[in-house]
């Protein structure tokens, strides 16, 4: 059996950056395991600007970004493996791994840490009535086949679901050509960010059809129109409101989900709400030695955000190859009143930094309201808002300092200004 002092899975924008600050930290002994042809994970397909403006200043493509980060694990030397697969990962950290290079071999690593990324929710989630012809694709699907492969999904496209990779596309198909007749999403809002609303829709002209969806899809062996209809706030169609548009292509957009059937496998304890690990300020899972990063532990909106995270991790893992371990308490962190989770879910407060970064996303879009953290119900912190949307990740920076001794539970909330 290989042994290997850090086995980071997954060598996309969180394992690179992971493996850079475990090296950077002392960690000679490191292996990436990557299931792609390449490095960069999803950057590869992401061929629009707008990546790295916190991390690096400026403006990138997905593959830029994702490069800079490449050119550091060759410059450091830090070994990986490509088209190679992790079958499975046991509690005590062996992994079970396939590929060209290796054959089915098992390592045993003293730490790891996950970063698989996430996956597109299929179709088969959404319950939507007709056959199933050709010329139905998730964004993520479409998106590789046009900018990686070269071929064109069709002509004459409906978006189901307004994430940012459905807003992309849009706006990419339209580029290309494409006729994007309408997004639409089941949400009185968008799911996707702002400026993706503004970019790939409103500056092209697309409409955005909000509480709609597909009520049915025509055509046998390829897809010919779907059929829209508004919901009410149950979700339920609207009879009456129907409407037809003929078209070759329907592109689904309709969340990512944290890619965990490993961690499931390891026993790793998962959260109901994000569908990624439960970890703590450390990143650390409920398995000793092993860590989770980025849109694994749960769906990011900038990249920039995961790459912070993912140095967090390798650091931490780092720290505890050289012997740390956790204090002999634990305050659980909690969302309530409109913020739907947090990552982490609780935190050591014996050696915890002196700030950290609690990320969370809230249930609704907000106005003029405040991002409020209660320790055992005293009032810590209370940050205006503006706007607050699903769409957009939140950051709370939560100080030591200001924990009252011998607290046990910390709560994050929405409050609302007073009209």
């Amino acid at each position: 059996m290989k042994q290997v002092q850090l086995a980071i899975i997954g060598g996309g924008p969180a394992g690179l950056a992971a493996a850079i600050a475990a090296r950077e930290k002392g960690v000679e002994d490191i292996l990436i395991i990557e299931r792609d042809k390449e490095l960069g994970g999803i950057l590869n397909q992401c061929i629009h600007a707008g990546f790295g403006l916190h991390t690096f200043g400026q403006e990138l493509t997905g593959p830029e970004y994702a490069q800079r980060f490449i050119d550091r694990v060759e410059e450091m030397h830090i070994p990986y493996l490509l088209r190679t697969m992790v079958l499975d990962l046991s509690g005590d950290r062996v992994l079970t791994v396939t590929g060209p290079e290796t054959g089915l071999i098992q390592i045993q690593a003293q730490a790891v840490i996950l970063a698989m990324g996430c996956r597109e929710r299929p179709r088969g989630a959404l319950n939507i009535p007709g056959y199933r012809p050709a010329g139905i694709y998730s964004a993520g699907t479409a998106q590789r086949l046009v900018n990686i492969e070269g071929f064109m999904p069709g002509k004459n496209v409906v978006i189901l679901g307004s994430g940012d990779i459905g807003l992309i596309m849009a706006r990419r198909m339209t580029l290309e050509g494409a006729k994007v007749h309408a997004v639409a999403e089941v949400l009185p809002y968008s799911g996707g960010l702002k400026r993706n609303i503004v970019q790939c829709l409103e500056d092209f002209d697309i409409p955005l059809y909000l509480s709609t969806t597909v009520v049915d899809i025509h055509g046998r062996e390829r897809l010919e129109a779907v059929t829209l209809a508004q919901v009410d706030e149950t979700r339920k169609p609207i009879p009456g409101t129907e409407r037809r548009i003929p078209c070759d292509t329907l592109l689904l957009s309709v969340g990512l989900l944290p890619e965990n059937e490993l961690s499931s496998a390891a026993g790793v304890h998962l959260s109901t709400v994000t569908g990624g690990p439960e970890v703590t300020d450390r990143l650390a899972t409920s398995i000793p030695g092993v860590f989770a990063c980025g849109n694994v532990l749960h769906v990011h909106d900038l990249v920039d955000f995961v790459s912070q995270e993912a140095r967090k991790a390798g650091e931490n893992a780092a720290l505890y190859l050289a012997g740390a371990r956790a204090g002999s308490r634990s305050v659980a962190l909690e969302g309530k009143n409109g913020v739907r989770y947090t990552v982490p879910q609780s935190i050591d407060p014996e050696n915890m930094d002196d700030t950290v970064t609690v990320r969370f996303r809230v249930a609704q879009p907000y106005r003029d309201a405040a991002l409020c953290a209660y320790a055992d119900g005293t009032l810590l912190r209370r940050i205006p808002k503006r706007i607050l949307t699903p769409g957009e990740m939140e950051q709370f920076p939560l100080r030591k300092a200001e924990l009252p001794e011998g607290c046990q539970t910390i709560t994050f909330t929405v409050e609302e200004v007073a009209k």
